[in-house]
């Protein structure tokens, strides 16, 4: 998908004109493709005559964009810690803050997709319950993996990780979505909290 492409379909979601100011404002932050699809909220809405609620029809807009731009591959399986590290290490390791991603997991353990479900700062990442759950009902997961990095490069576990993990597991047991692992991550080494004993 080109960036006309793109031009247009946000042209179409905003009811506004291609040439109009914001969609022109848009284009001048973000030059490239991927710039663009990359974007976040809190980017969006410094942008003249982008609140908050344009920023979520943008990213959504954005989103579908890049999901109709994604060629089909074969299921991602997750087995083992391992194969988590491996599928995220190079997207979420690398961060200079904390991120906080979700795995959801179909009855065969295919990642459904990847998620970032919060940005933090260099040494905490704020995540609620009721968020990731609510995203992981709309994708109709049977299970998940929970992720975040630590910038530290050291992948020990802190309190606030094990209690986190601990609500995460048991609402999952409740709601019937069940957490199958917590992985924090750098670009080169893991550790899972379920190999640990921790959850």
């Amino acid at each position: 998908m080109n960036i006309y492409m793109i031009k247009s379909a946000l042209a179409d979601a905003l009811c506004v004109k291609e040439s109009s100011p914001m969609i022109q404002e848009l284009f001048s932050r973000f030059v490239t493709p991927s710039e663009l699809l990359g974007a976040n909220e809190s980017e969006l809405t410094c942008i003249k005559g982008v609140g908050p609620v344009k920023a979520r029809q943008i990213v959504s807009t954005l989103k579908l964009a890049r999901a109709l731009n994604t060629p089909r591959t074969d299921p991602y399986i997750i087995r083992k810690p391992e194969d988590v590290f491996q599928l995220m290490r190079f997207e979420v390791g690398h961060r200079m803050v904390e991120e906080f991603w979700i795995l959801p997991l179909n009855t065969k353990n295919h990642v459904i997709c990847k998620e970032r479900i919060s940005i933090g700062t260099i040494n905490s990442a704020i995540v609620g319950v009721r968020e990731v759950y609510r995203s992981l009902i709309q994708r109709s997961a049977c299970s998940w993996i929970a992720l975040h990095n630590h910038p530290s490069s050291d992948c020990t576990p802190s309190q606030e990780d094990i209690q986190l993990t601990k609500r995460f597991a048991e609402a999952g047991v409740l709601l019937g979505i069940e957490l199958l692992d917590h992985v924090i991550t750098t670009t080169d080494s893991y550790c899972s909290l379920k190999e640990r004993g921790l959850m």
